[in-house]
């Protein structure tokens, strides 16, 4: 005779998400959450500046930078995952709309026109520089929350714009 298991349920008598509780305040994990959407945001709309620089990118320069932006824009999309589930494992909901990044971005939006290739190198370096502040703004936030998977991110981060920041501006150096 054949075994038949019935799936058991758990009436929590809770209609919305499950309470967190990993070891971290609501009010931290919010504060948390508000500043890695800001470090998302300032990390898609670089990516999207430099993807746009890649495909625009023209002169004696063209093979070097084509090649080096695509690099750094890939690098870019593959960040965009980790910061956006670590708001989501935060209990919050990452922003994923331009009006939202628009919003929460210190990074410009790329300029309509496209640059020269050197004014495209100093755009990036500025962005760049702009998402390890945003990144560097947000430790105390997450020491304070005790959150050492942020911390950890945010160190990863922060080392990639800034050694990426002086490879640009090396670029610049006459």
């Amino acid at each position: 005779m054949a075994k038949t298991s019935a799936k058991k349920t758990i009436d929590t008598g809770r209609t919305g998400p499950l309470p967190i509780n990993i070891g971290i305040g609501e009010k931290d994990r919010a504060a948390v959450a508000q500043g890695l959407s800001r470090l998302l945001a300032d990390t898609y709309t670089l990516y999207l500046t430099t993807h746009n620089f890649h495909w625009n990118v023209t002169g004696p320069l063209f093979n070097t930078l084509h090649t080096s932006f695509q690099a750094q824009y890939t690098e870019l999309w593959n960040a965009v995952d980790p910061i956006a589930e670590r708001i989501r494992s935060l209990g919050h909901y990452a922003p994923g709309s331009y009006a939202q990044f628009g919003q929460l971005a210190s990074v410009p939006d790329a300029p309509a026109e496209p640059p020269k290739a050197l004014e495209m190198v100093r755009i990036l370096v500025k962005g760049h520089e702009a998402v390890a502040r945003t990144a560097r703004e947000l430790f105390p936030a997450a020491e304070k929350a005790g959150d050492e998977p942020t911390a950890d991110l945010l160190t990863q981060r922060l080392a990639v714009h800034e050694q990426t920041a002086w490879m640009l501006r090396s670029l610049l150096e006459e």
